[in-house]
């Protein structure tokens, strides 16, 4: 079982990009990833827009998602796959309860138009609060619940993983980094994280694994990358709902880009 040192914790970037906007629009949301969870907004007048390909597509609403810090756990592993329960270093799979999530990526302005072709890195602790290929975890050279997708044509990015676990100082968290290409050169990037209603998380961690610890010690409205910077985590809460075998949740990204 892993914990993050509180010295470690304390040492995260607190650099932070606000941004103007607010929530995503439930309406165009719920077009885009087939009808999942909860409203954080208003509904969007304009659910649709073209693509790069001038194909129209369901987009998130216009409204731009609030950055947030990378922290130390970001490795860059080069894994595309939509699968990250598998730990590619021996085959083994890391047991949790399953999580859907779609990752919906528009660039904002006047119309929306779906970004197609973003790569979108995912990565997030185990059900004991443990990240993959972290020295101080050690963890190093597994690789487990770590990955990325290219956004299609819609601007959707979809992984099949675990609901994430918790550990020292921290809400339940995803974290998340888009970036476009010109060839090998990046041309943008952007990092935020995605959160989960207590409600859900703390029904999820009645189940085992989640059970074998003790309560979390982090609620969001005490998490200190959720309530900084004008409490933009509260933008940031998934769309989830229930699935057969587990969980659903989507969230939309609009990117200001240049």
């Amino acid at each position: 079982m892993s914990m993050l040192d509180p010295m470690l914790a304390a040492t995260i970037s607190r650099r932070r990009m606000i941004v103007a906007g607010f929530a995503v629009a439930w309406a165009s949301f719920a077009a885009a990833c087939s009808g999942v969870g909860r409203s954080t907004s208003s509904p969007s007048s304009s659910p649709t827009a073209a693509s790069p390909s001038g194909v129209a597509v369901a987009t998130p609403a216009c409204i731009v998602t609030p950055a947030e810090t990378e922290g130390p756990y970001f490795v860059d592993e080069r894994l595309h796959r939509s699968d990250l329960t598998v730990d590619p270093s021996d085959g083994s799979v890391r047991p949790g309860t399953p999580l859907a999530l779609t990752l919906t990526v528009a660039k904002a302005g006047s119309p929306c138009m779906a970004l197609a072709g973003a790569q979108v890195d995912v990565w997030h602790c185990d059900a004991v609060g443990l990240y993959s290929d972290v020295p101080a975890e050690n963890s190093s050279g597994r690789r487990f619940l770590r990955g990325y997708q290219v956004t299609d044509s819609a601007g959707t990015a979809t992984f099949s993983t675990i609901y994430p676990g918790w550990y020292r100082g921290r809400a339940v968290h995803i974290h998340f980094k888009i970036r476009t290409f010109s060839g090998s050169t990046k041309t943008f990037e952007f990092t935020s994280q995605v959160f989960f209603d207590d409600a859900i998380s703390d029904e999820v961690y009645a189940q085992s694994p989640y059970n074998t610890r003790g309560s979390r010690d982090t609620r969001n409205a005490n998490d200190m990358v959720y309530t900084t910077g004008g409490n933009s985590g509260s933008k940031l809460l998934a769309n989830v709902s229930r699935t057969a075998t587990g969980y659903r949740a989507g969230f939309a990204v609009g990117l200001s880009l240049a």
